[in-house]
């Protein structure tokens, strides 16, 4: 069924809570009547918004929005050692994550309580403890505007990196994902390496799926503000990826700083909230934004400020890590 809204309040819409009002809003549930909403849309303007939790709103928006509700998930195919299921884009990331713990399939547990919806996980690439979406991503069904078609683009083809994907770069406002289909493992592949993740799986008793996604649940409850409570719209910042001379040069400089590997041997990965607190901005507050006392990556909305707030605030934070260690650190909460 399609759904039509018109000057829809985007403050339920967006977990900054960002009090801005969109000219038209548009949900489906088929993927089929996309074929009838870009007909009756003709050369408009169009934004896909899914969860609304990673992005920020600094204006009215007069481009239609287009949100997809499809919660389904259906088992593909079956093997002794996996299971490939096909799942809905607007279904709610976590809730995909609690049905694989409950069926004993590995893959999706580190992912644990991140915000959104499926569609979005292939977009951002979303990831945390060690593992990213692309892991377990096997192919990405979505309308193509301009062909009007259907498309299914393999796990290879979508360009994945750190939250990166060819769907923020040449299909970027060219499709809308409909449906993701994911592989996950009957066979127990753990990964604690990151954090204290193996510190609270050992004190729940040990390594299981379900120990490790309440272990992740908690370890975030501790860190991050509930979007229910603190409008905000989880990490703001990317963690910035350096040459391995940079991050020497820091390390030799500052002995405590986390360094972490990426795919390219001639690379490091930084952790921007480290840099963020260092620079003497974690529980920074200005007027009715901030950025949070627990985790330095994550800028709030104690109420009533406007996405331009929450803007001049990621600017002075941004300049303050610049200033203090020559390294510029960049959002990666898209801004509309």
């Amino acid at each position: 069924m399609i759904r039509q809204f018109n000057n829809v309040d985007l403050a339920p819409r967006n977990s900054f809570h960002v009090k801005e009002q969109a000219q038209c809003l548009i949900e489906f549930d088929k993927a089929e009547e996309l074929r009838a909403i870009f007909k009756e849309l003709g050369d408009k303007e169009w934004y896909v918004l899914s969860g609304g939790n990673n992005i920020l709103f600094t204006k009215g928006v007069e481009v239609t929005l287009i949100t997809p509700c499809d919660t389904s998930i259906e088992v593909v195919a079956e093997s002794e050692e996996s299971v490939r299921v096909k799942v809905g884009a607007g279904l709610e990331w976590d809730d995909l994550v609690e049905w694989s713990v409950e069926r004993n399939l590995w893959g999706i547990e580190n992912l644990s309580l991140i915000p959104g919806k499926v569609g979005a996980a292939p977009v951002q690439n979303i990831g945390a403890y060690g593992v990213e979406a692309k892991d377990t991503i096997r192919a990405v069904e979505m309308y193509f505007v301009e062909g009007d078609n259907f498309i299914t683009l393999a796990a290879e083809h979508c360009a994945f990196g750190y939250r990166e994907s060819v769907f923020k770069q040449s299909l970027k406002g060219r499709v809308v994902i409909t449906s993701v289909e994911f592989e996950f493992s009957k066979v127990p592949q753990p990964k604690l390496a990151y954090g204290d993740v193996s510190r609270e799986v050992e004190a729940r008793g040990g390594v299981s799926l379900r120990n490790i996604r309440d272990a992740i649940c908690e370890i975030r409850r501790s860190k991050l503000p509930d979007t229910a409570v603190l409008g905000n719209a989880g990490s703001f910042f990317k963690n910035p990826i350096v040459d391995v001379a940079m991050a020497e040069a820091l390390k030799e400089e500052y002995p405590e700083m986390p360094l972490y590997p990426t795919a390219h041997p001639d690379k490091m990965k930084l952790a921007a909230g480290w840099l963020i607190d260092k620079a003497g901005m974690k529980g920074y507050r200005k007027g009715a934004v901030g950025v949070h006392e627990r985790q330095a990556l994550v800028l709030v909305n104690y109420g009533g400020a406007t996405g331009n707030d929450v803007i001049e605030l990621a600017k002075e934070v941004v300049h303050c890590v610049d200033q203090k260690f020559g390294i510029e650190i960049s959002p990666e909460v898209n801004v509309l």
